[in-house]
């Protein structure tokens, strides 16, 4: 990046890094370069992602790879350090490195923005970070919209649909390409996939319902525990952004599951609300398993976090 296009991006980092600043967030740097074992452990980001890290070797023989988020090395963080003091908001500026196709906005090389707050599992930790995005692309003069889901729910309606378990992860990915490939897209995928027809047409007729915006559907139509848990947390997330007064710029998606498979509740995508790129240009959401999975103990570690891709 020569010296015009940097300093462009020099005014992005040091948006962000002032206002994450201003929300109480502490700066945090970890290594590029880490063990392999850690970057695919098994509660990390899933599969899909596993296949895209770059791997290399040590002089010693040592199984290395290339850091391709900032979450598991933030966990590595926390384990490293018990005696942390909770809810800890911290944020990170860092290249990752992906070995996936380049697109728009998509490089195998590039800087994400990353806050999480890991130890609260209030809603407002959601609310805040939602805030916080809203609050950077105000001053970068952006305008944009919140779409906000939460994946308890959708996991809910899918269990009824009688989505074979190890199946869900396989439709959420579907679903969350809806707006990109389209019902007839979603559906296609679903019948690769081998997903029985009867679930599919379910699914199609749900995707097609002009009241699946309307949280009172969900309570109305489908009776599961999950679905409701869900719906009462998405009830509480709404309520905390119509405190703040930034509802206008937010809303509910019930198909938006995010692709990583570390997410148990909230999740939500950001976009420009002129819609000159079509991708999300941030995103994140709860996930309260990874850290005590990693560290194997029984402290619960509940985190939230959001990530801005820098180079999108």
């Amino acid at each position: 990046f020569l010296s015009f296009e940097q300093q462009i991006r020099n005014n992005i980092r040091n948006t962000c890094e002032e206002i994450f600043q201003l929300y109480g967030c502490k700066p945090l740097e970890t290594p590029i370069l880490n063990t392999y074992e850690l970057m695919t452990y098994k509660y990390g980001g899933g599969e899909e992602i596993v296949k895209e890290i770059y791997q290399l070797e040590d002089q010693a023989k040592r199984k290395l790879a290339l850091r391709y988020d900032l979450t598991m090395p933030f966990a590595k963080v926390i384990g490293m350090n018990p005696d942390v003091r909770l809810p800890y908001k911290r944020y990170e500026i860092g290249k990752v490195f992906r070995n996936g196709p380049i697109k728009t906005g998509r490089l195998r090389e590039f800087v994400q923005c990353d806050v999480d707050i890991v130890g609260t599992d209030s809603i407002a930790a959601e609310a805040e970070l939602m805030m916080m995005a809203i609050d950077i692309f105000n001053k970068l003069e952006l305008e944009i919209t919140i779409q906000y889901n939460n994946r308890k729910l959708l996991a809910g309606v899918l269990e009824e649909f009688k989505v074979k378990k190890e199946q869900i992860n396989d439709v959420f990915l579907s679903l969350d390409k809806v707006e990109k490939v389209g019902i007839e897209g979603v559906e296609k995928e679903l019948l690769k996939k081998q997903v029985e027809g009867k679930t599919i047409a379910k699914i199609i007729s749900l995707l097609t319902d002009d009241r699946d915006k309307d949280f009172s559907f969900f309570e109305e139509a489908f009776t599961g525990a999950l679905v409701h848990q869900g719906i009462s947390e998405l009830r509480e997330l709404k309520n905390y952004l119509e405190k703040m007064d930034i509802s206008e710029n937010t809303n509910f998606n019930p198909f938006l599951a995010r692709g990583l498979s570390i997410y148990t509740g909230t999740v939500y995508e950001i976009f420009l609300k002129d819609g000159s790129i079509t991708s999300s240009i941030g995103s994140g959401g709860r996930y309260d398993n990874i850290i005590n999975q990693f560290l194997s103990n029984e402290k619960r570690y509940p985190t939230v976090g959001i990530s801005f891709g820098l180079d999108v």
